[in-house]
């Protein structure tokens, strides 16, 4: 009996214990469901009101912001201030925490919020002065630009005033300060050092004649030097490798296509026109689409989050488009201290006192870090940022980007511009970055301008090295003309096409660079010009989406040519198939994924064991060296680089293998079933997925199989993981019968927040091609009020 009561007892207790765990878990589950509702309702309710009325104060007039069905804001306002004050609240909903991040990397800022990780980045844009140069330039201004910037401020913090923040502030855990116009000049300034100006690569340079003997090193300098440099032995050495290797260095294949058509080879009648820039791919993208419309001011067109206006594009009577010239703007000056004061550097036999600016980096969970920048005559010491590494002798860097400089200026001068005259008129405030303009326009003109602010050497050769900073001879001689910078309107050829390649003929009397892009996508586009003189946009779509590989055209047979008859079943399978390659880079193709890691194990076999994995990355321009080397032996020269890694037979025998063996152990033994698109995918990542679960939210999930490479038109370059991180950022094109309407890509969409429809929503467009159209009358689309208070 007793028993059984016992057991009847320990029922009761398993039966109540049963109940409490049943109400906890329901409690917890309750919990967690309510706390995914809230952080639902959090996150959604800080998604852009698209729609209805939101009042704005400060504006004079409504403003309707109607975005259409790619999510491109279109915004109709009564005044210019308006429409500024517009454009900065639009871009704040669709992009603030971009903007955010963009201001604060410009400034040497995002220790503040990331930490010590980036300390680094930030001593070095510290030292650089971005924002420096920024604030300078503001007193260039006219009074109507600054208007316009204090107007897009002014919207930005509306914004941020009245409205909840994107998620990722609280993911950050900080709140953003109010927006300043210097903001904007700032994030400017920092799309003219991610478009570069080749310090690196005379620091590489210098670099190669400390550890070389003379002509193994100038076997690798982008041009053959005529004269040996002098500095070398004019001062003490300076370790380039212990004093850089921190520095901040923009993407070696930042550039771009566009190319302009007269009306005689279009369908139309009229010019066309096409651009899309190569830029780093991510997400949010580094382009906004807009349609700006006020009285008087009507442009359509991208711009980077935080800056007014609209930098490339179309009004109703002219369209234009940019190409990276790379001119060399940058130059390193070894400068001579004075062992007695460390703030004193010479120059004509006399010391010269640099300015000392203090700076202050405040650190995320960590003590503040401070810091000293010295200003030279030519600008900041940057070879000290990271560490004390001259004592004696160290490097300054002249930029044309750090003089006060008017961009936005010109911007908005070409945004109201009607024919070529008034657009070049504009142009000639815009000198930094060097962009290569085409322009086309409804009267009939088509033109080109290489413009910018472009240093003039009285040497070219002076470009490949640092010079001395204590010598007046060796300072730049002025800048080119603005009348005598390279210009074509209205070509014989009727056409007129720029992909980063060399720009000028011998007989241009200045020196414009020595450091230009393979010349292969140019090739490309000019063969696919020359094929048609009926050209429709649908032609300028495919255009842009090629893939033809001219470097393995040119390359591929001699180079299966120098492999050695001793070949395992699967090297002559795989010779074989490369033998019937079309050359194209499709992603479904074996023979692209074959093709590229010869290339780059090739390139390892020449370079990795003579030079450090650090200064590899300052060997800018690297594959159009590579190329120059094949086409030495290939004419019966000698290349003392491929002899060193033991001769050309060797060196292409020993990589092919390499190549095979190294693909055959990640995709199998059968070189049919291998595939471009295995290895060559995009993704688009966000700046903050690789913190934990963060990525399956922010990311757009798998990578996606892309068709192109780094040689093709259709631009797609990749890390060694195979991860495309650059290319054509925005695909533009637009036939000037018609200039209401215009095709775009902006990979991977227009908004910033990942719960809007428009986050990933031209992902797979950007990877198969497809392009939305862009009405300036006759939208359609969500419509949004913003109503004066």
């Amino acid at each position: 009996m007793e028993t059984a009561r016992k057991i009847d007892h320990e029922k009761q207790g398993t039966r109540r214990w049963k109940k409490v765990a049943w109400l906890t878990a329901g409690i917890i589950m309750i919990l967690v469901a309510a706390a995914f509702i809230f952080v639902n309702v959090y996150i959604n309710r800080s998604l852009p009101e698209t729609s209805g009325e939101v009042k704005l104060d400060g504006l004079n007039a409504p403003v309707q912001v109607t975005r259409d069905e790619a999510g491109v804001p279109h915004l109709e306002a009564a005044n210019e201030r308006d429409l500024f004050m517009a454009q900065g609240f639009v871009q704040a909903q669709d992009r603030l925490f971009q903007m955010e991040l963009a201001r604060r990397q410009a400034s040497g800022r995002l220790s503040e919020v990331v930490g010590e990780s980036t300390l680094e980045q930030d001593r070095y844009f510290r030292t650089l002065g971005l924002r420096r140069a920024a604030e300078k330039s503001l007193s260039l201004y006219s009074d109507e630009a600054l208007e316009s910037l204090e107007a897009f401020a002014d919207g930005v913090n509306a914004f941020i005033e009245e409205n909840p923040l994107p998620p990722e502030f609280a993911m950050m855990g900080i709140d953003p300060e109010p927006w300043e116009p210097i903001d904007s000049l700032t994030i400017g300034k920092y799309m003219a050092f991610d478009l570069g100006g080749h310090w690196e690569r005379q620091a590489f340079n210098y670099h190669l004649l400390q550890e070389f003997p003379e002509e193994e090193a100038y076997e690798l300098f982008p041009t053959y030097p005529e004269n040996a440099p002098t500095v070398l032995s004019d001062a003490a050495p300076v370790d380039i490798e212990k004093s850089l290797s921190d520095a901040v260095l923009p993407h070696e294949f930042n550039g771009s296509n566009n190319w302009v058509v007269s009306g005689d080879r279009t369908e139309s009648g009229a010019p066309m026109l096409a651009d899309d820039p190569h830029l780093g791919m991510a997400t949010p993208s580094i382009w906004y689409q807009m349609d700006l419309q006020a009285p008087g001011y009507q442009v359509s067109g991208v711009i980077f989050a935080g800056v007014p206006g609209i930098i490339l594009g179309h009004n109703d009577d002219i369209a234009w488009g940019v190409t990276n010239v790379g001119p060399d703007v940058q130059q390193l000056y070894m400068e001579k201290r004075n062992p007695d004061n460390h703030n004193e550097f010479l120059y004509e036999d006399e010391w010269e006192e640099a300015d000392v600016i203090n700076e202050t980096i405040q650190v995320k969970d960590s003590d503040p870090v401070e810091m000293e920048v010295l200003e030279t005559r030519h600008g900041p010491v940057i070879s000290e940022f990271a560490e004390k590494s001259g004592e004696e002798t160290v490097l300054s860097l002249r930029w044309t980007a750090l003089d006060p400089t008017t961009e936005l200026e010109a911007v908005l001068e070409m945004n109201r511009a009607s024919n070529w005259q008034e657009f070049e008129q504009g142009l000639e405030k815009f000198l930094a970055p060097a962009q290569n303009f085409v322009f086309a326009s409804k009267d009939g003109t088509i033109a080109y301008k290489a413009n910018g602010r472009i240093p003039i050497y009285d040497q070219p050769d002076d470009a490949l090295l640092p010079l001395r900073g204590w010598e007046a001879e060796d300072e730049w001689n002025g800048f080119i003309p603005f009348d005598e910078l390279p210009e074509v309107v209205n070509p014989e050829a009727g056409f007129v096409a720029t992909a980063n390649n060399k720009i000028t003929s011998e007989d241009y009397p200045y020196h414009i660079s020595h450091n230009w892009a393979q010349p292969y996508r140019y090739q490309r586009i000019e063969e696919m010009l020359g094929e048609n003189d009926s050209i429709t946009p649908d032609d300028f779509q495919a255009m842009q989406m090629d893939v033809k590989n001219l470097q393995a055209e040119e390359f591929l047979n001699f180079m299966i040519a120098q492999v050695n008859e001793d070949k395992t079943k699967l090297e002559k399978e795989s010779i074989a198939l490369m033998k019937e390659w079309n050359f194209e880079d499709d992603r479904d193709l074996a023979q692209p994924l074959i093709f590229h890691r010869w290339m780059g194990i090739l390139q390892d076999e020449l370079y990795d064991e003579e030079i450090s994995e650090e200064m590899r990355s300052f060997f800018e321009g690297s594959g159009q060296t590579t190329d120059e080397l094949l086409r030495k032996v290939r004419k019966g020269e000698e290349s003392l680089w491929v002899e060193k890694a033991g001769g050309i037979k060797a060196l292409m025998t020993h990589s092919f293998k390499s190549t095979i063996a190294e693909i055959s152990e990640e995709f199998g033994d059968d070189p049919t079933a291998w595939t471009w698109g295995d290895y060559h995918a995009v993704e688009f990542t966000h700046p903050l997925s690789s913190i934990g679960f963060l990525e399956r939210f922010l990311n757009a999930g798998e990578p996606s199989p892309v068709s192109g490479s780094r040689v093709t038109v259709r631009a797609a370059g990749f890390k060694s993981d195979g991860l495309v991180n650059h290319g054509a950022s925005w695909r533009f094109v637009i036939d000037m019968e018609n200039t209401e309407e215009a095709y775009h890509v902006v990979g991977p969409g227009q908004s910033g927040h990942f719960r809007s429809e428009w986050y990933h929503d031209q992902l797979d467009d950007w990877v198969e091609g497809s392009y939305h159209l862009t009405k300036t009358e006759g939208f359609e689309g969500e419509e949004l009020t913003l109503a004066p208070e």
